[in-house]
C-alpha cells in the first residue's frame, strides 16, 4: 500500500463538526471574501520581486505576469483517501495539498507562481475550519514563494480539495521525466519512506513513538527549491516521488527507452524508519522503495549530482522485461495506485 490513506476508514460521518457558524450559515460569497482576505494578507510576505500577480482574487480569473514558458498541474486530495479528519489538523491537510502539487512544478526544473484551489465540502462543514484549511494552503504557497490567487467553494457530500498550481522555469528547458540517457546516474534528493511510516504508525496507533515519522506523512518534508537546482546542474530528467520510488522509476524507465540498476543499501532513508519498522516487524526498505508521498525528487544526472543529492544507482540499456532492478531484482513492492 502507498503512503496514501487508504484504509477506507468511514466510521466518523464525512462532515467537520465544530462550535460555530457553518459554511451554510454564513454562505458562499461571504466565506469567499474571507478566504481571497486571508490570501491577500498572507501574500504580503513574499518579496516584491516575486509577486507576478496583475489580476488576483476577487475577479473571474487571476493575470499572472509570466517571463518564460508555463508549467501547469493540478491534484487532489479526497477525504477518507488521501487523509482522515481525526488525523490531521486542518492547516496540515492545507500544507499538504499544496506542497504536494507544487511539487510537480520542482520536479520539471521550476518554480511555482500562483495557486489556484478549489474547496469541495459538505454544508455543515464549520466556517473555522475551512478557513484553517485555507491558512495552511497559504503558508506553504508562501513558504515557496508563490501565493494562492483564487479558486472556488462548492457543496459535495465529502471534503475533495483541488490544487491546481503554476510556475515557471526562468527562461530555462524544463526537465522532462522521458530525458534519461544510458551511463547517467540516478539520484534522490532527500531521505525517503517517511511518509509510509508515518502512516503505519498512525493505523498501528503508535504515532506517540516517532512523531518525526508520522509528522512527515501528514506534511512532507521536502526542499522544492532542489528541483531549480538540478535543472541549472543539467539533469537529464526528473520526477517526484509521489507514487513510490520504485514506480517512479519505471515510469522513468519506460518514457526514456532506458532501464534502471539501483543499490538498495544506497537509498537514504528517513530517520527512524529502521527502528520504526523493528517495531511493527516490517522491513523499512518496502516503504522506502514502495511507500510514496515524500515528494522527494528523483533524477538524472551525467556525471555528479548536486550537493545533497544521494546518487542510489544508474541508467542502463533498455530492457523491456525488467525495466527497473534493486540489486539485480524487480522490486517487489509496486507502489500506489490509484483504482
Amino acid at each position: 500500500m502507498g503512503a496514501n490513506d487508504s484504509g477506507g476508514d468511514t466510521s466518523r460521518p464525512p462532515v467537520v463538526s465544530a462550535s460555530g457558524p457553518t459554511v451554510a450559515d454564513v454562505g458562499e460569497q461571504a466565506l469567499i471574501n474571507r478566504l481571497t482576505a486571508m490570501s491577500t494578507r498572507a501574500a504580503a510576505d513574499l518579496p516584491a520581486d516575486s509577486d507576478r500577480l496583475l489580476i488576483g482574487p476577487g475577479d473571474d480569473a487571476a493575470v499572472i505576469a509570466m517571463a518564460s514558458d508555463l508549467i501547469v498541474s493540478t491534484d487532489s486530495l479526497v477525504q477518507d483517501r488521501h487523509f482522515r479528519l481525526q488525523w490531521s489538523t486542518p492547516e496540515a491537510i492545507g500544507r499538504r495539498a499544496a506542497i504536494q502539487s507544487a511539487a510537480d512544478i520542482a520536479a520539471m526544473g521550476g518554480r511555482v507562481s500562483a495557486l489556484v484551489v478549489s474547496i469541495a465540502c459538505p454544508p455543515t462543514t464549520a466556517v473555522d475550519w475551512v478557513l484553517a484549511v485555507n491558512r495552511g494552503l497559504n503558508e506553504a504557497a508562501v513558504a515557496v514563494g508563490a501565493r494562492v490567487v483564487g479558486g472556488d467553494v462548492v457543496s459535495a457530500d465529502q471534503i475533495v480539495l483541488t490544487v491546481t498550481v503554476f510556475g515557471s522555469t526562468d527562461g530555462r528547458a524544463a526537465v522532462p521525466v522521458s530525458g534519461a540517457r544510458v551511463g547517467d546516474r540516478l539520484a534522490v534528493s532527500g531521505p525517503l519512506g517517511s511518509s509510509a511510516a508515518g502512516l503505519a504508525l498512525l493505523m498501528a496507533g503508535r504515532a506517540q513513538s516517532y512523531p518525526d515519522l508520522v509528522a512527515a506523512h501528514r506534511v512532507p518534508i521536502v526542499d522544492l527549491a532542489a528541483g531549480v537546482v538540478a535543472a541549472e546542474h543539467g539533469a537529464h530528467a526528473m520526477t517526484d516521488v509521489s507514487d513510490g520510488l520504485g514506480a517512479e522509476l519505471e515510469t522513468m524507465a519506460r518514457a526514456s527507452g532506458v532501464s534502471m540498476d539501483v543499490v538498495a543499501a544506497s537509498i537514504p532513508m528517513a530517520h527512524g524508519l529502521v527502528e520504526a519498522g523493528a517495531d511493527l516487524g516490517v522491513d523499512p526498505s518496502g516503504w522506502a522503495i514502495g511507500g510514496g508521498e515524500d515528494h522527494q525528487l528523483l533524477a538524472a544526472f551525467d556525471g555528479a549530482p548536486p550537493a545533497g543529492w544521494t546518487v542510489i544507482g544508474s541508467v542502463g540499456a533498455r530492457d523491456e522485461r525488467r525495466p527497473v532492478r534493486i540489486d539485480g531484482s524487480a522490486p517487489a513492492v509496486p507502489g500506489w495506485r490509484s483504482f
